[in-house]
């Protein structure tokens, strides 16, 4: 029966994501939230489809005045579903992710910002991030650089936080996500790494794995938004935002209760955040 439902739960994403694609291709055309929507759309059923259900603890940030930089840990390629069909923002990627057969397309649809990570296009690369913002894009980011086994976050990369670096810098919210629930169950250690991706696993063999599984469940813990502002430079900002999720992480790793890791003093204009739940 597992092989079954994950050939079933892959016919069902194949053709959603096919039938998607032209779709959000004409969302791209059209001005103002469209695409911005329907990409939260796509990515909410794609969860649904793979039998993934996401329960949200927090609230993003929303603010007229400054844009939101979603700041997460990372350990596995169904983070971007995830994530995708909870938060209103662009992905930042690697830019090997642009070469991959179908997921380049997929990517590309959903506007997502490429990054090299080399040292020397750092600015070039701040720049491009600081201008999607300043057409009122909000972005996703991963500055682990890479995924992990799930275990633990590692430490965040302060390249990644080059865009909150000059005036009028985006606010930074730290968003914890784990993998709780197998069949139904609270998940432990022997069993976590059946949803991490990393190291030369493959996507295919990957989803194959977990697909053949029921009762899937994430947890998304959204923290309180952070002011890049209040931090003397992007070192201390990237441990700040990396302490809070590895706390929130920590905490649902071991099945207690969460709730979002307030900041000293909440940045003005800005909603605090409470608890909600989605199937």
């Amino acid at each position: 029966m597992g092989s079954v439902r994950a050939g079933r739960r892959l016919v069902l994403l194949l053709l959603w994501t096919f039938v998607s694609m032209p779709i959000q291709g004409v969302c791209l055309l059209l001005p103002g939230r469209p695409k911005v929507v329907f990409a939260r759309i796509y990515w909410a059923w794609f969860c649904r489809l793979l039998g993934m259900r996401v329960r949200v603890i927090g609230e993003p940030a929303r603010t007229d005045k400054r844009r939101i930089v979603f700041v997460s840990n990372h350990s596995s390629w169904i983070d971007v579903p995830v994530l995708g069909g909870r938060l209103d923002g662009c992905f930042v990627s690697k830019g090997e992710v642009a070469e991959w057969p179908l997921v380049s397309a997929i990517a590309r649809l959903g506007r997502t910002e490429f990054v090299s990570r080399q040292r020397g296009l750092i600015l070039q690369e701040r720049d491009h991030m600081r201008a999607r913002l300043a057409e009122g894009d909000n972005l996703i980011l991963f500055p682990e650089g890479t995924t992990s086994d799930g275990s633990r976050v590692m430490p965040f990369r302060s390249a990644f936080f080059a865009v909150a670096e000059g005036a009028d810098p985006p606010l930074m919210q730290p968003v914890s996500v784990v993998y709780d629930r197998l069949a139904g169950l609270p998940i432990g250690r022997a069993t976590r790494p059946l949803f991490a991706w990393y190291g030369d696993m493959d996507i295919v063999s990957h989803y194959w794995r977990l697909g053949r599984h029921k009762g899937l469940r994430a947890t998304v813990l959204l923290h309180a938004p952070l002011d890049p502002a209040t931090f003397p430079n992007r070192k201390a900002l990237s441990q700040a935002v990396w302490r809070v999720v590895a706390d929130g992480a920590a905490t649902l790793r071991q099945n207690r209760p969460a709730q979002p890791i307030a900041t000293a003093v909440p940045p003005s204009g800005v909603e605090p955040a409470g608890e909600t739940a989605y199937a």
